[in-house]
């Protein structure tokens, strides 16, 4: 298939992405391509560029990604030299070539979760992007929320005191049935580690995110509910279903989190509860208004209002207080924040590859601990 014809408004252009904008090619078209595609356009950026599975899926979704033009190939769209960032939403077994191929264009990445299948590629990747003097960000988007802004925030007041015990879940149901199927339950595409990997690493991410805690030690149970998947051929599944793991903080505290991708009726509950010697918050993804504030004398609900809530949460509060934000509002000021670093101010809190590697070693914990049946320390 041909490339896309380039017209004289989208040709190649020398400016920095400081001058021109947010200049963004896209990786893979998917869902997930279409809302990094829709967050950079918020931003005030182009996608400029797009490569597809196949140079007829590229095609298919030029329109929705607003795409300049498609590609038929990575290698035509990194030679392009109005390209200023990657975005890597292919399956997960491509994150560490392409991203690498992008790091040594001289481009900008920003690369789906889980970063890498195993912690050496994660590492290998997080090196790249260190020796090339690029913004790597991992969208961890889920830091976006106004609310746990606020959450972070009372932490870091005090207001929680001292931390004693961090507890949640992640739940849903999309896998449930055993027709129920996806490329992440590949092992040769998904990697050795799924639920976890797929979303046990977001609920690990904000947890420490939110209390400045880092797991030490952990100890984890898996189990694959439906060892047989397939429509019309089944065939057997390596990777996990549910996993509960139980941990202890660096500082002393103990936690536990139940990820399950075949829980009836959950769609994407992500719940975060944290308490301490002064108090205890929750956090509920599924209800991301609100923030459960517990105290010995009274317990209460805080309210989205950039009227009141601290500053560094009220700069996410994009619409007034009963005006929801949602999924794709953090998508996008994830983009926002990015946009920033690349020019040179890297906000607070902006999630980078250290936190992709962070999340590839709890993975890497959580499968040999389920395997060994032991406890396994994190390395750091």
């Amino acid at each position: 298939m041909a490339v896309t014809p380039i017209t004289d408004r989208e040709a190649g252009s020398e400016e920095p992405v400081s001058a021109a904008g947010y200049r963004a090619a896209i990786v893979g078209t998917g869902f997930m391509g279409r809302v990094h595609a829709r967050a950079v356009q918020v931003a005030g950026g182009r996608v400029v560029g797009a490569v597809g599975s196949s140079p007829e899926r590229a095609a298919a979704a030029q329109g929705e990604l607003q795409a300049d033009a498609v590609y038929a190939n990575l290698d035509q769209l990194l030679d392009r030299d109005d390209v200023d960032i990657v975005h890597v939403c292919t399956p997960n077994h491509l994150h560490e070539p392409v991203v690498l191929a992008a790091l040594a264009a001289g481009k900008h990445v920003v690369c789906e979760k889980p970063l890498a299948t195993s912690t050496p590629a994660a590492e290998a990747m997080t090196a790249a992007a260190r020796e090339a003097g690029r913004v790597a960000a991992v969208p961890f988007v889920y830091r976006f929320h106004p609310m746990v802004r606020e959450a972070r925030e009372r932490v870091r007041a005090g207001e929680v005191g001292t931390i004693f015990v961090a507890h949640g879940s992640y739940l849903q149901d999309w896998l449930l049935h055993p027709t129920d199927d996806n490329w992440r339950v590949d092992p040769h595409l998904g990697g050795p580690t799924r639920a976890f990997g797929d979303i046990g690493s977001h609920w690990c991410d904000l947890m420490e995110f939110v209390t400045g805690e880092r797991i030490a030690r952990l100890s984890a149970q898996s189990s694959t509910v439906n060892k047989l998947r397939g429509v019309e051929t089944l065939r057997d599944v390596t990777t996990e279903d549910v996993v509960i793991v139980q941990f202890a903080t660096g500082s002393g505290a103990i936690g536990s989190v139940v990820v399950s991708q075949v829980s009836a009726g959950r769609k994407n509950r992500l719940l975060l509860e944290v308490s301490g010697s002064r108090g205890s918050l929750a956090f509920d993804q599924e209800n991301p208004e609100q923030l459960w504030w517990g105290g010995r004398e009274r317990s209460s609900q805080l309210v989205r209002d950039p009227e009141t809530l601290s500053s560094p949460a009220a700069r996410y509060a994009r619409v007034p207080a009963g005006h929801p934000q949602g999924y794709q509002d953090c998508f996008d000021a994830f983009v926002a924040d990015t946009q920033e670093a690349i020019g040179g101010d890297v906000p607070d809190g902006l999630p980078t590859f250290d936190d992709g590697l962070r999340a590839a070693r709890l993975a890497e914990a959580v499968m040999t601990s389920a395997r060994e049946r032991e406890w396994v320390e994190v390395p750091e």
